[in-house]
């Protein structure tokens, strides 16, 4: 029999969590020191904005139960297996080796599309990802046939302009949502920018039913690699279009994740902006598990953290210029913890300018101050003239 969490504590969960979080952010904010992460004052407006990512985690847990027990049995023994074959070709130390380098799209298709007035293009191409020989997980992942072609949305000048890479985070890749959340219209007509929207692995049009990131440890390293994989061989592209286009990473939460990861093997970008961005993502799944309850599957995810380091970007030093490196999130992050995951990539890009809002996960959407840090990091960086940042002001 599959386990699976008291009823009534996922029922009360939500509000219990935000309660407690309220009153610890009370003691917080009373015994703050000047050089700890910035504590926003505790209030109820901020508390609502803590209880919408309670409500939010509540329906991930609902929509995603945890495993059963022979499924749990093969998640255990593909883990073991994995810390195996890459602890011997060495990449559990050197992750660099794991994320190999892809060659250019051959089979590159662009559309132009016209909805509700505006006019953009849809982008698709073969992925050609596969895992590693011998990797587990490799043929269930491989079966995923509907994950075999990757697509973008692209807004796309006439003229030469520099690119923006925008990545979407999880339960995104929709057409109708992806570019109202990047605002993807203000990037490519007030900042002039070519903005491109990638759809990850197992989103939108390439759902073919499992989730990523899940509780499948093999499938988030699969997932992880394939992105990161998608992601080069669009910006190759990009630079046969274009070959001295200046190109920028932005990236929300999963997406920030990915984003982070590109900017550590690709040598040319201009900036990586990544928002409330997740670091590890055995080490998210694994503290929502004991959140809710799944002690089984909590110290399966306590096992698998080696392959959680493979594939987070704490394990590799970034390459984009500090002037190009910019991070924002929410104080009341209940989904990305601010200290578990973002501090620590923070800290690890040697102190990047980054922008603390008072909110939750999904906060940043209508968060003013956020929106002019990404217009502002644009400019900073060079990827955007910086008169045209101050154009229009959020």
């Amino acid at each position: 029999m599959p386990e699976t969490a008291n009823p009534i504590t996922q029922l009360l969960g939500p509000f219990t969590r935000t309660g407690g979080f309220y009153a610890r952010s009370w003691g917080t904010y009373l015994d703050r020191q000047p050089d700890e992460l910035p504590v926003a004052r505790p209030t109820i407006a901020l508390a609502a904005q803590a209880f919408r990512d309670e409500i939010l985690l509540s329906g991930f847990s609902l929509l995603r139960r945890a495993p059963d027990a022979q499924t749990l049995e093969r998640i255990d023994s593909e883990v073991l297996a994995a810390q195996d074959f890459y602890g011997d070709k060495g990449w559990l130390d050197n992750p660099e080796g794991f994320f190999a380098p892809p060659p250019p799209p051959t089979d590159v298709t662009v559309k132009r599309v016209s909805s509700m007035g505006r006019n953009y293009e849809r982008l698709s191409f073969d992925s050609d990802y596969e895992p590693h020989d011998g990797e587990p997980g490799r043929d269930r992942w491989r079966s995923y046939t509907g994950n075999n072609r990757e697509y973008a949305l692209m807004f796309r000048h006439r003229r030469p302009r520099p690119w923006l890479i925008c990545i979407h985070g999880a339960e995104m890749g929709r057409a109708a949502l992806d570019p109202m959340l990047f605002h993807a219209w203000h990037l490519y007509r007030d900042l002039d920018l070519n903005v491109v929207l990638p759809v990850l692995p197992l989103h939108g049009p390439r759902a073919s039913g499992p989730k990523f990131p899940s509780e499948d440890v093999l499938d988030d390293v699969h997932g992880a690699a394939q992105s990161v994989w998608d992601i080069r061989r669009l910006i190759s592209w990009i630079r046969a279009q274009q070959p001295d286009a200046a190109i920028g990473v932005n990236g929300i939460s999963l997406g920030g994740l990915i984003s982070s990861l590109v900017a550590s093997l690709d040598d040319g970008l201009t900036c990586a902006i990544l928002g409330v961005p997740a670091v590890d993502l055995v080490n998210l799944v694994g503290r929502h598990a004991g959140l809710s309850g799944h002690a089984a599957l909590q110290h399966t995810m306590n096992s698998a953290k080696p392959l959680g380091r493979m594939i987070s970007p704490l394990a590799l030093p970034p390459r984009v210029p500090k002037k190009g490196r910019f991070i924002y999130a929410g104080l009341a992050d209940r989904l990305v913890h601010p200290r578990d995951q973002v501090t620590r990539l923070w800290e690890h890009w040697d102190k990047p300018e980054i922008q603390w809002y008072p909110g939750g996960h999904t906060g940043f959407f209508r968060s003013r101050p956020v929106q002019r840090f990404i217009d502002d990091a644009l400019a900073q960086s060079g990827l955007v003239d910086p008169s045209r940042s101050q154009r229009k002001r959020y």
